[in-house]
């Protein structure tokens, strides 16, 4: 599956505490993530994490990018909901991506749990369906 983190400037400690607790669940994925996030995880875990850009640098567009050629599987977003983003309509344009694409997308913490616990029971597998059988193309 392929996985991605986003995470605003003062969510950036929480996504790393949340990343190490669930290592073992991101560990046989491929990962992905702007580029501060992805760097602040990976030193502080074993894991391998594709980096793109900054998002307000075209971070959050690049993983776009992928939903919307539903490439993505899952995105945990930690957004602070308290603080004015300088990129907005690009987040705005993720979660419409998502929204389109039916790619599950958390934006907070406590839904990034359920999701993970789900992606750990293997409720995800509807996923690689997705992924064999793609719209528009003969089967």
């Amino acid at each position: 599956m392929n996985i991605a983190f986003i995470a605003h400037d003062r969510k950036k400690d929480e996504m790393v505490n949340f990343v190490i607790a669930y290592e073992t669940a991101f560990e046989h994925h491929q990962l992905y993530s702007t580029g501060t996030t992805g760097t602040r995880i990976m030193e502080q875990t074993g894991l391998q994490i594709h980096r793109f850009m900054s998002g307000p640098l075209g971070g959050d567009q690049q993983i776009g990018a992928l939903v919307a050629q539903n490439e993505m599987d899952l995105i945990i977003f930690l957004r602070d909901p308290l603080m004015a983003q300088p990129h907005e309509p690009d987040i705005i344009a993720l979660l419409r991506l998502c929204d389109v694409q039916g790619i599950p997308v958390a934006t907070n913490i406590a839904t990034a749990e359920l999701l993970v616990r789900a992606l750990q029971r293997g409720d995800f597998a509807w996923r690689e369906l997705v992924h064999k059988y793609k719209p528009g193309e003969s089967q």
